[in-house]
């Protein structure tokens, strides 16, 4: 049996969304420890698996390894589309799992095309492979479209930085119980109508952000200022998503992300992806604080919810093979 455990992401944002600039995305995120997913896969003569989400994700990659079945199963998870990756992280976790119980290897970043991961952000499958922040380069300008391509006719975008997050960071996430975040064809047509209408001028504002505060500020540990200009990021991305999710933030996301930075133990706050996931930065000696800080927050906006801790994770996905 050969058991693949990973964890969610944040994604603060894109670098860009106008056609106006040579490339287009640029995801910037961070890998966390939790909530966790962990896939488990066996060899069989034909595909059985107790998971529907994971079910199509198992057949593809049956397909693409050239392989008669196998046994796969789901053992822990996360919700999907809340803004914490979960799709990515399925999709690779099954594809190594599977392989690994067939005696194959497989490169998650060149087999992310074929399982329709890595689109649009190249962050997912970056923090499947190694954790930690990254950022990614985007795709050239000139391949957009307004029909997507189709699947597998694309390279998932490169990294061009990454850095450790510091161990004693934390991230308070809160889950409002509301609406799921966009995904699929919804998300596509979303994302399509913010490109045509983009503002070349945030792109401009994100990358002074990105190279005078936001990197800096993860090279010299300073959480302060990564947690402000993260949140930065967020609401930069937000002016371009506004007629898309009904504001900067998505509603009640943005009553949340208010309340959540106005506590001290805080050093920054955002809308994570499409929502309604809100992320806050703390530390481990404010997490308690930060937490009934998340429930406070759920309170303001007149909504139920949870409210998790989690701390970074500065490595990729595990693989134990049993076999």
């Amino acid at each position: 049996m050969a058991t693949v455990t990973t964890a969610a992401r944040l994604h603060f944002g894109f670098q860009n969304l106008s056609l106006a600039h040579e490339r287009l995305y640029g995801g910037v995120g961070l890998a966390l420890a939790e909530p966790r997913l962990v896939v488990e896969a066996e060899p069989a003569d034909s595909l059985v698996c107790d998971d529907a989400a994971a079910e199509p994700y198992a057949r593809r990659v049956l397909d693409v390894l050239d392989v008669s079945g196998a046994e796969v199963s789901v053992r822990d998870r996360f919700p999907r589309h809340v803004g914490l990756g979960s799709g990515t992280q399925l999709a690779l976790a099954t594809l190594i799992a599977v392989a690994r119980a067939h005696d194959l290897t497989a490169d998650a970043r060149t087999v992310a095309p074929r399982l329709g991961r890595g689109g649009r952000s190249g962050v997912g499958v970056a923090t499947f492979e190694q954790g930690g922040f990254v950022v990614d380069g985007g795709h050239p300008t000139e391949r957009f479209t307004a029909t997507p391509p189709a699947e597998g006719d694309w390279d998932v975008p490169p990294v061009v930085a990454s850095h450790h997050v510091p161990a004693d960071w934390r991230f308070v996430l809160v889950v409002p119980d509301t609406d799921p975040g966009q995904s699929g064809s919804d998300e596509d047509r979303s994302m399509r109508t913010a490109i045509e209408r983009a503002d070349p001028g945030i792109a401009d504002q994100i990358s002074a952000l990105l190279t005078r505060r936001l990197l800096p500020a993860i090279a010299t540990r300073n959480r302060r200022d990564f947690g402000g200009a993260a949140a930065r990021l967020g609401r930069l991305n937000g002016a371009w998503y506004a007629d898309e999710q009904g504001g900067v933030y998505r509603p009640p996301a943005g009553t949340i992300v208010e309340s959540l930075a106005d506590a001290p133990t805080i050093t920054g706050a955002g809308q994570s992806s499409w929502g309604p996931t809100v992320w806050g930065l703390t530390d481990t000696e404010g997490m308690d604080e930060a937490k009934d800080a998340g429930y406070r927050a759920l309170e303001a906006a007149g909504v139920g919810g949870e409210v998790h801790v989690a701390a970074p994770r500065n490595t990729g996905a595990s693989l134990v093979d049993d076999g």
